[in-house]
């Protein structure tokens, strides 16, 4: 996210009302979302909302996926179970998806993206392999994620925030929080 870039901190949805604005981070799999949500919500007493444990823990998953060696995200019932709480704001959410979230819950939509030699180290760490490790590293070089975000949300709430180097994390955090300031400010 370039510093000139203006922010727009309205409510994304001008009728709901919220005590704290409602923030999604999502990429590909592997360039740091997980890293900033935790990094965010210790800075800011947010709540981070990591999509895949809480899928695991409310039992939102339907049958595995051999080919990609994870199992498949009832998004319906996450959706339900998640919805008290969207409503309420003041949450971090944190998912390498955007697309089927309900535009009226986010104030604003971070893309987390990063150099495709980056992605390759932090995936095959993990243990990605074959398929998936392609198709990942494919999702990003194409920027799926990034037009998943930009068709689902409003053009003004969607930035896109480079995540390679520990300095970019911390300018990240600090460019986010500085993000919520005006959000406040603003509400």
């Amino acid at each position: 996210m370039d510093d000139s870039i203006e922010m727009d901190c309205a409510p994304a949805v001008p009728n709901i009302k919220r005590e704290a604005p409602n923030i999604l981070i999502t990429g590909t799999p592997g360039v740091g979302k997980s890293t900033l949500c935790r990094m965010l919500a210790e800075t800011t007493g947010m709540q981070w909302l990591e999509i895949s444990k809480i899928a695991k823990e409310n039992n939102c998953l339907e049958e595995y996926d051999e080919v990609y060696q994870c199992p498949v995200l009832d998004e319906d019932k996450l959706m339900d179970g998640m919805e008290e709480a969207m409503c309420q704001g003041g949450n971090i959410v944190d998912y390498h998806s955007c697309e089927f979230f309900p535009e009226r819950w986010f104030d604003v939509v971070f893309v987390l993206t990063t150099d495709n030699t980056t992605l390759y180290d932090r995936l095959t760490s993990r243990g990605y392999t074959g398929k998936k490790l392609q198709d990942n590293v494919e999702c990003e070089i194409f920027q799926v994620i990034l037009d998943e975000a930009k068709n689902s949300y409003k053009e003004e709430i969607v930035h896109e925030i480079q995540s390679i180097t520990p300095e970019q994390l911390q300018e990240n955090i600090e460019k986010i929080c500085l993000w919520i300031q005006q959000w406040f400010e603003t509400n």
